[in-house]
């Protein structure tokens, strides 16, 4: 009985994370709710192999995504039904923006940025493909390091980067693209390749 008091104690509160990151990943609010509802079930078997003093976030991260790879990539993909807290996107916006939060002038950057959506932001994001979009989310929503998305998603540190790097970039030539098409920037030989 100690231990499924001490696995409620130290796993719970990540529900709301897990689910939010679940959500994501599925884009579907009952898929997501299925994900954590399995996630937690193997969780809660797995507990007594769990070493105390090591990363119980990670860890849970590590059996969403494992999960979501093994039974839920190979579902056919639902229409996007996602909203993310207000707070996320913003985090987001920035992080993507690469916006400085202490500056007092205002950007280039900036200026453009205000005129996209949470929408278009989020359309971006999930229009990766799924090995960029989750690196990205882990590192920049979640705010997992390099090594913790190493260990959930299992593969090496230089391919969480590798990932990193792409799937920025892919958002960063997205995010322009729609901003020519909005007449927002001008095409140029600068432009994200």
């Amino acid at each position: 009985m100690a231990e499924q008091e001490t696995f409620a104690d130290q796993a719970m509160p990540y529900m709301g994370s897990l689910y939010t990151a679940a959500l994501r990943m599925t884009r579907n609010p009952s898929d997501a709710e299925d994900l954590v509802q399995e996630t937690y079930l193997k969780a809660y078997r797995a507990f007594g192999g769990f070493q105390e003093g090591t990363n119980l976030k990670a860890w849970l991260y590590k059996i969403l995504t494992n999960t979501f790879i093994n039974s839920y990539r190979s579902r056919k993909r639902r229409p996007e039904q996602t909203e993310l807290d207000e707070v996320e996107d913003l985090y987001l916006y920035r992080r993507l923006g690469g916006l400085e939060a202490v500056s007092a002038s205002r950007s280039a950057e900036e200026e453009v940025l205000e005129h996209f959506t949470d929408g278009d932001v989020k359309a971006a994001v999930e229009s990766l493909p799924e090995q960029f979009r989750m690196a990205v989310l882990l590192a920049d929503v979640e705010g997992f390091s390099y090594k913790e998305i190493a260990e959930i998603l299992d593969v090496p540190i230089g391919t969480v980067m590798s990932r990193l790097h792409r799937g920025r970039k892919a958002l960063q030539k997205a995010l322009h693209d729609l901003g020519v098409r909005r007449g927002l920037v001008e095409t140029s030989v600068d432009a994200p390749a």
